[in-house]
């Protein structure tokens, strides 16, 4: 099997996380799989190849949040092609509290926001659409 990122479709899994209403956003160091995007993001990731993608929101939580979560839900599936047909997978975990993230792997910062305090739609990548994200996610549309 060739090792090399597929040109036609990217499968990605995204995890919307929040406890006492606020969400968790990060910033990666290398953009690359985002469009050259440098801004904030839900955690999320391209699935591995044969990895399913409840596998891959447990994965990135764990490798990014530093949490090994309880049973992660699945929000709703989210299809669109610019060149490269995306497929995303959008999760929710509910955490009992906030906590202290480590800052790990691609991850180049991590924060907490309030729910009724998100960053402006040009401090967050790809046009701001980590917000419409979490508040269909949390909306439960």
């Amino acid at each position: 099997m060739d090792s090399q990122a597929c040109t036609i479709h990217r499968i990605i899994s995204d995890v919307c996380i929040v406890a006492e209403g606020q969400v968790l956003l990060v910033r990666y160091l290398d953009v690359s799989k985002y469009d050259g995007q440098t801004g904030w993001f839900l955690p999320d990731d391209y699935l591995s190849r044969l990895e399913h993608p409840d596998e891959a929101a447990v994965r990135i939580v764990r490798q990014q949040v530093g949490v090994v979560p309880p049973p992660v839900a699945l929000s709703h599936i989210e299809s669109f092609g610019n060149g490269v047909w995306h497929i995303v997978f959008h999760y929710r975990l509910e955490l009992p509290a906030v906590r202290t993230v480590p800052v790990l792997g691609n991850v180049k910062a991590v924060q907490w926001f309030p729910l009724g305090s998100l960053p402006e739609p040009e401090q967050v990548g790809h046009h701001g659409w980590a917000l419409h994200t979490i508040r269909k996610v949390l909306s439960g549309e």
